[in-house]
């Protein structure tokens, strides 16, 4: 029973995730408040954090992890195939009929309205990796010290990657080992 309710989760996600493997985000807490027995807002941020480090897309990267967390091997088997399985559908239908209907005002329309919608899935997500990856809400409320809101070195080393990535044009897997190895350093 615990792996179809995986599946079907996953399977509404890839069927409304629209904008990319971030716009899982939102879906992915949910499924944890939903199911917290499943995995945590805390195991999110380890989830982005090695979907991200890993080849291939991040929201089945994501996906294989989560479905790991809560079924082994067979769950993330069938989360990563749930979430594919929408995809497939829905750009083969799209495939077949775009060209015919691309010049149509409600296609056009749609498009128009999901690009805002995607992008606002992706910035309530990053916000949520904001609260748990550099902000520290316990701390805070426990001393009311607002220097204790922030989590300062992870603070300074986003802003350095970012300029970096900005900046000096690497391969974003530089960043990553470099970031991995300055978090076994400083122990975040």
């Amino acid at each position: 029973m615990k792996l179809l309710t995986l599946m079907v989760s996953f399977f509404k996600t890839g069927l409304f995730s629209v904008g990319g493997g971030l716009a899982t985000l939102p879906f992915l807490y949910e499924m944890s408040d939903t199911h917290p027995d499943w995995f945590s807002h805390g195991d999110i941020a380890d989830m982005i954090a090695i979907s991200e480090s890993t080849p291939g897309p991040i929201g089945i990267n994501m996906s294989t992890y989560a479905g790991y967390q809560v079924g082994g091997i067979p769950g993330g088997i069938l989360a990563s195939l749930a979430l594919a399985t929408p995809c497939v559908i829905i750009i083969l239908i799209i495939a077949r009929f775009l060209e015919r209907f691309r010049a149509n005002p409600l296609v056009e329309g749609a498009f128009y309205g999901l690009r805002p919608a995607s992008l606002a899935m992706i910035s309530a997500a990053g916000l949520n990796v904001v609260r748990i990856a550099l902000v520290d809400i316990a701390r805070f409320t426990a001393t009311w010290r607002p220097d204790d809101l922030f989590i300062w070195k992870a603070w300074v080393l986003a802003v350095l990657v970012f300029i970096g990535l900005k900046k000096l044009k690497w391969h974003p897997v530089i960043f990553i080992v470099l970031s991995a190895a300055v978090g076994v350093i400083f122990a975040f």
